[in-house]
């Protein structure tokens, strides 16, 4: 194969790879967004406070609120606690988010 061939074959698998780095990127940061005003459209439709949803998770009212306005990004444990607190099933509301945001 011609130097030049691969020069430009090397390229391209370059650019697709960054490319689909970039897509999936963007992708889990909507699912992430996505997450987080579930939590709290939840936590609203159930007329829970901030304070109520904290104290019976064992969280900081400031933790939940960075949470659901997309300031923090919580860990597993975290989302666990605030969805145990809600009575609802974290695998349910990613793949809620999932669906919504990439209809898979």
């Amino acid at each position: 194969m011609p130097q030049h061939a691969t020069i430009v074959a090397s390229s391209v698998k370059t650019f697709f790879r960054y490319s689909l780095r970039v897509v999936q990127d963007l992708a889990r940061d909507a699912i992430c967004s996505h997450v987080a005003r579930l939590l709290r459209e939840e936590r609203l439709r159930q007329k829970l406070s901030l304070n109520v949803l904290a104290a019976r998770a064992g969280l900081s009212r400031q933790m939940v609120s960075y949470i659901e306005t997309e300031d923090r990004n919580p860990s597993l444990e975290t989302l666990l606690r605030i969805t145990f607190a809600m009575g609802v099933n974290l695998d349910d509301v990613i793949m809620r988010a999932r669906l919504a945001v990439t209809g898979q």
